[in-house]
């Protein structure tokens, strides 16, 4: 469900059904408003109207994913981009078993992991605060330490996300949500993965004889980056003939790990718009000249060639602090060259719409 992707009322944006529309529910009344979200199923309805807190944090942090997936693929040819006319958000690139599905389906749980997590932490929730297992003493290989301050409760922030966004695929018992429910783990085990332990020395100038610790996450963006690699080096499968597990696609690459992305369907490759498949091409996307990546105008045009544009950028220069306390700038132009993909032909692009 962390992908279910559908529209929200007018003026509400538009989130995942799974991970992120409910942020307006505090404002109305929980029942009515679970009752008429479209897309949930009894058991996520159920949740939805138990804890409307909850769903309020999930649907303010599903902008922090949606945001990270964007930031990831900025210099791709799919850009995670959003759909303002289209009644999902990410269009139907979802409907594709794609590697693009499997990091949106793990990152959107990761969101999920993350934004619930940090509410409980930050005491926004009535039903979890901070982890109540980091009590005591223990030791790491610096020493020992006291538990104290606020330990992210990670535990329950995978608790409940497993139980809201799987919700849906286990009604459904096939392929497509077999991957779905892989991925999603992959997500949720990401943002534990980065728990980092943060300290506080005590003694006589600073010389840490006594410590005080706690286990924080780290920023979402490790999350994102990590996430972003397992894209890389995501694994196509088939389904094995049990129906409860995957086989490799290829017999020559090695089989998936809990840790690893999983897909069925080869991506389309993005270059021009394809309804069917979600694609919005790359028309009119800024390219880079010089660059022989992913952002170079050769790849990221598919060979199509693409439009110079001069324009005078104005920005702020020469910034001085002047005592006390104002830091002063002029305001500096420069003129640049903007390169952005050209179209294609029209009957090649009538062809794929």
């Amino acid at each position: 469900c962390g992908a279910e992707l559908r529209s929200l009322p007018r003026g509400c944006g538009k989130l995942p059904v799974g991970s992120a529309r409910l942020w307006y529910i505090g404002a109305l009344g929980a029942r009515v408003i679970c009752d008429n979200i479209p897309g949930l199923v009894n058991k996520q309805r159920q949740l939805c109207q138990r804890y409307p807190d909850i769903m309020q944090s999930v649907g303010e942090g599903a902008k922090e994913w949606i945001r990270e997936c964007q930031h990831q693929f900025r210099h791709h040819r799919w850009n995670c981009s959003t759909l303002d006319r289209d009644h999902t958000v990410f269009g139907r690139v979802m409907l594709r078993s794609s590697r693009e599905a499997a990091f949106v389906y793990a990152i959107s749980s990761a969101g999920v992991v993350y934004a619930i997590t940090r509410a409980c932490s930050q005491g926004d929730l009535k039903v979890c605060s901070c982890d109540p297992l980091k009590r005591g003493r223990s030791k790491d290989e610096r020493g020992e330490f006291d538990w104290g301050g606020c330990s992210d409760n990670i535990n329950y922030g995978i608790r409940f996300a497993k139980a809201f966004v799987d919700a849906k695929e286990k009604k459904v018992k096939d392929a497509r949500a077999l991957m779905n429910l892989h991925n999603n783990r992959c997500g949720r085990m990401a943002v534990k993965r980065f728990l980092k332990l943060e300290c506080k020395c005590h003694g006589v100038s600073g010389s840490c004889t006594l410590r005080t610790c706690w286990l924080a996450m780290s920023d979402f963006r490790k999350t994102g980056d990590y996430l972003r690699k397992k894209y890389n080096g995501a694994i196509q499968v088939t389904m094995n003939q049990d129906g409860t597990g995957f086989t490799v696609a290829n017999k020559n690459f090695r089989k998936p790990t809990k840790t690893d992305l999983v897909y069925f369907e080869n991506s389309p490759d993005y270059c021009v718009m394809d309804k069917s498949a979600g694609s919005l091409g790359t028309a009119g996307r800024v390219c880079s000249k010089a660059s022989r990546g992913t952002d170079g105008c050769e790849v990221m045009c598919c060979g199509r060639g693409y439009d110079t544009t001069r324009v005078t950028r104005v920005t702020k220069c020469e910034c001085k602090f002047h005592w006390c306390c104002a830091v002063r700038c002029k305001e500096c132009e420069d003129t640049v060259d903007v390169h952005t993909c050209k179209a294609p032909k029209r009957a090649e692009w009538l062809d794929q719409t």
